[in-house]
């Protein structure tokens, strides 16, 4: 995925096969120290991604969470049999409320 700014890996949380809520508390810890935190995911993980960022924003809503910017595209990788073929991404921004 590219970005126009420059992320640091400790502000991002790449969402695979885990519990969504494991999930969840790394972005709460990172959220902790930062005060942004990007949730990025692709493929058929883009569903959990959207639930992390849903429970961080909406279950959390006393300690001022929100969901910022979202940019979606699609990257293009070479599967196993040598084809070349799109797959979505989705890039999630929450942020502490000011």
């Amino acid at each position: 995925m590219s970005s126009d700014t420059p992320h640091d890996t400790k502000d991002v949380i790449f969402i695979g096969k885990k519990p969504i809520m494991a999930y969840v508390t790394s972005a709460l810890i990172q959220l902790a120290n930062n005060p942004k935190v990007s949730i990025k995911a692709r493929g058929l993980s883009i569903g959990r991604a959207v639930d992390v960022a849903q429970i961080i924003a909406r279950r959390t809503d006393n300690s001022g969470y929100s969901i910022g910017q979202i940019k979606i595209g699609s990257e293009q990788l070479q599967s196993l049999d040598g084809r070349s073929r799109n797959v979505s991404t989705i890039e999630i921004e929450v942020m502490k409320n000011a």
